[in-house]
């Protein structure tokens, strides 16, 4: 019983529904294309807690994260970052922003939701309409 309850309490956090997010604009490019999917891309700064808070919260444990996960491919971009992406494209100074990009456009879906903004109620109903 006990090796029972102790396989469970370790797969609970592997069963927890959650965004797959990428680390590569290219590459979250890329396969939005191929996949035929809207790109969300999260703009933070590194190591701040907001954004922390902001993942564990809003993109993690929703009902709404298995559609999101169907319809878009989710790419995380630290500003001030080495990594490439088109900045100019994705300029924020409020950090984390998250943008809903038709992939080949390049064409924002709709405005930029800002920290303030992204809430589990704002996304829910987003992805239950799908901006697609």
């Amino acid at each position: 019983m006990r090796r029972f309850l102790l396989i469970t309490a370790l797969a609970l956090p592997l069963a927890a529904e959650h965004v797959h997010w990428l680390g590569d604009y290219k590459k979250a490019h890329q396969k939005a294309l191929r996949e035929g999917k809207m790109l969300l891309v999260l703009v933070a700064k590194r190591n701040s807690p907001k954004t922390a808070f902001l993942v564990k919260t809003v993109f993690m444990n929703r009902p709404y994260i298995a559609q999101m996960n169907k319809t878009a491919v989710a790419v995380i971009l630290y500003s001030g970052s080495q990594s490439s992406y088109p900045v100019e494209m994705y300029y924020t100074t409020d950090f984390p922003t998250l943008f809903f990009v038709n992939p080949k456009q390049e064409l924002f879906l709709s405005p930029p939701l800002f920290i303030q903004a992204i809430t589990p109620k704002r996304l829910s109903i987003i992805f239950s309409n799908s901006l697609k």
